[in-house]
């Protein structure tokens, strides 16, 4: 375990690194993801969080392993076309990582998703964490619109809100 790590994340107060996500920008989120699900049969989940919890600390839980916990106990994987998507924000580690469902995982190289968590990485590293954000729920869009598009009967599988942790 790293010490600067752990310090960064106990020192850290939740408000002050979430501070970034007002509400205003977090419905601005919601419409987004709600916008673009009309377009394909996926379900976007972005999960936003400042300090990890002090168990996930103590086990040195990089911001992927996080990931995976988020995207099952977010209940992403449960979609009808095994098209859920989690774009997942770590701000004091300042990582992202987005973790598509096997059914759009067979279809879109993970290289794709490497490509878009960089880009967001990039925007908040500027202090353009809207923008970032906004514009890799975009093209999240036109890659589930290509493989999942839109049939009769499209269900809101998952809360469009952004989820803050």
């Amino acid at each position: 375990m790293r010490i600067g790590r752990l310090f960064k994340h106990l020192l850290t107060p939740p408000w002050l690194a979430l501070r970034r996500f007002p509400p205003r920008l977090r419905e601005e989120i919601a419409a987004a993801v709600a916008a673009s699900e009309r377009h394909h049969r996926g379900e976007l989940v972005v999960a936003i969080e400042g300090p990890l919890p002090a168990a996930a600390l103590l086990r040195d839980v990089s911001p992927r392993e996080r990931a995976l916990e988020l995207f099952a106990s977010l209940r992403v994987w449960d979609t009808i076309d095994d098209s859920g998507v989690l774009i997942y924000l770590q701000l004091v580690d300042r990582d992202v990582e987005i973790l598509a469902d096997r059914g759009i995982a067979a279809k879109v190289p993970p290289a794709a998703w490497q490509a878009l968590c960089q880009d967001i990485e990039a925007a908040m590293r500027e202090g353009r964490c809207r923008e970032g954000l906004l514009s890799a729920i975009e093209a999240i869009t036109a890659l589930l619109a290509e493989h999942f598009p839109v049939r009769n009967g499209n269900p809101n599988e998952r809360p469009d809100a952004p989820v803050l942790l």
